[in-house]
């Protein structure tokens, strides 16, 4: 990679892609020329949200598969610090989804705190649909499912 590129750093969960996904993904890749996307480690995903659906090696692949990203890294687990990945990713923007619940002020004191105060922190827009999310999916998947009883 050029050392001129302008590095993008993405991060989600990405436990059943789907459009709001390759979007925020797009969006993300159009702030640089580089973008590297954070797959959450299972164990981070188990703490914050839920159990993942799909494995962390089995996301990140088809993440790495997806047009706009040019790597994809699994992130630390819960008791690594969580800033340690920007060591490896060297991003130059950090690319927040609009649905994300961090927040860009308390993100930005402490990249300026751990000196990486030339990073900037920019929120994209989310997709228009119905079917933008990985809850809204399952709850379409249950509610479409037909209650099967005994015949």
């Amino acid at each position: 990679m050029d050392v001129q590129q302008r590095r993008v750093m993405a991060v989600g969960v990405f436990d059943l892609l789907h459009a709001g996904h390759l979007h925020y993904l797009e969006q993300a890749k159009s702030l640089g020329d580089h973008l590297t996307v954070v797959v959450a480690h299972d164990d981070t995903v188990r703490q914050r949200k839920h159990e993942p659906v799909t494995p962390m090696a089995f996301r990140c692949r088809l993440v790495e598969g997806l047009k706009p990203v040019d790597e994809a890294v699994v992130g630390n687990p819960p008791a690594s610090p969580i800033f340690d990945i920007l060591t490896k990713v060297k991003p130059d923007v950090i690319a927040l989804g609009y649905d994300q619940t961090h927040a860009e002020s308390s993100l930005r004191t402490k990249l300026d705190d751990l000196g990486y105060t030339n990073v900037a922190v920019t929120r994209v827009e989310g997709l228009e649909g119905d079917l933008d999310g990985t809850r809204k999916i399952i709850a379409r998947i249950l509610e479409r499912a037909e209650p099967r009883g005994v015949a």
